[in-house]
């Protein structure tokens, strides 16, 4: 088949969830015998590659916006694809399912991740909340196939839009700690620092922990990683809220630091209110990580028995924090509940295969 990924920043990845299933499932397809192109945003690239593990890149531009960024570039990769020979355009993000109406006219094959709800996130004002839901709905119109990665996405869509989707996944890897110095560039070691990593936003609640943490008396530090592109009330918040434990070292691209980062924290806090299957969660998992996860139905999809769980209140998650500094012989058997669960369901082999059958079942419809 030829396929064309379209709808992220592109790859390599350096920016986001998507971007990494992007280059996973992309560079899996490839090795399968699949024909893929990805589309990259042309301002996220100063280098720019013909190909990349053997997917075709092709840079189209964007408007640096922060409402028409993803959007903007969508509408540019869709005009281009019109006049090329793919089998199937898998697109990324409902948000982007206004740009589908051509080559829905034109009969082409469509998928679309539709990724979470984008329309429960606290940074968009009311006409942008209306534009997603509306969004949300025409990607069930447009697309041959609605793909859900968590479970609870999957049934807001049957409930809400009367709307089959495909599960499918999100992916990752089992990750160990080769360079635990790496990390002493942060002002942290091994075991001696609470984490978390997250866009700064109201959904994700690090402000949250940032409360939760200094209602508790420990040694330990905490480490949030994380910004936002534009600033915010919130973000500023965040900023006169931390004091000199509280360490914000801003976005962090490095691989190898991340990894570090989460294999030798004592504690991870997951709270994420909002979307499917978080990646951050699944290498959290992955890094074989104790895990403080924020209580909603997303959470326990994944995580289940292999983290215990706080209600959306700063008091609530300064007691779970507790409880991991006060039983501290008792977190190793969450942590393998977490890693056997990787194993079973996320890994990225699992998840090409329920792409490479989603597109052969659409091509074969034809």
């Amino acid at each position: 088949m030829n396929i064309a990924l379209i709808g992220t920043r592109g790859v390599p990845a350096n920016y986001g969830g998507f971007e990494t299933c992007v280059e996973e499932l992309g560079k899996r397809l490839v090795e399968r015998g699949h024909q893929v192109t990805v589309y990259c945003r042309n301002s996220y690239y100063k280098c720019k590659m013909t190909d990349y593990l053997g997917m075709h890149l092709v840079y189209l531009p964007n408007l640096k916006l922060k409402s028409l960024d993803t959007l903007s570039h969508t509408f540019f990769s869709i005009y281009h694809a019109l006049f090329q020979s793919y089998d199937v355009l898998m697109i990324f993000n409902a948000a982007n399912s206004p740009a589908l109406i051509l080559p829905y006219l034109f009969r082409n094959k469509i998928a679309i991740n539709t990724d979470g709800l984008e329309w429960k996130r606290g940074k968009w004002g009311k006409f942008a909340k209306q534009y997603y839901k509306f969004a949300e709905w025409l990607s069930t119109k447009l697309s041959d196939r609605v793909i859900a990665d968590s479970v609870g996405i999957q049934n807001y869509y049957k409930a809400t839009y009367g709307v089959e989707s495909t599960y499918i996944a999100y992916g990752s890897e089992i990750s160990v700690s080769k360079k635990p110095e790496l990390i002493n560039s942060l002002g942290v070691t091994p075991g001696n620092y609470f984490l978390q990593i997250t866009r700064f936003e109201p959904e994700n609640n690090p402000l949250l922990t940032i409360q939760a943490y200094k209602r508790i008396k420990t040694d330990k530090k905490l480490v949030i990683v994380g910004g936002v592109p534009y600033e915010s009330d919130y973000y500023r918040q965040i900023l006169s809220e931390a004091d000199n434990n509280v360490l914000l070292p801003g976005y962090i691209y490095d691989k190898e630091l991340l990894n570090e980062l989460w294999c030798n924290c004592y504690a991870y806090i997951h709270g994420n209110e909002v979307g499917g299957t978080n990646p951050a969660l699944l290498q959290t998992m992955g890094a074989g990580c104790f895990t403080i996860a924020i209580d909603v139905p997303f959470s326990y999809d994944v995580l289940r028995d292999g983290g215990i769980y706080y209600k959306k209140c700063p008091i609530d998650l300064s007691k779970q924090m507790e409880w991991a500094l006060e039983h501290v012989s008792e977190l190793d058997q969450y942590k393998a509940k977490a890693v056997q669960r990787i194993k079973t369901e996320y890994t990225w082999e699992k998840v090409a295969d329920g792409y490479e059958q989603l597109f052969n079942e659409i091509v074969a419809r034809r």
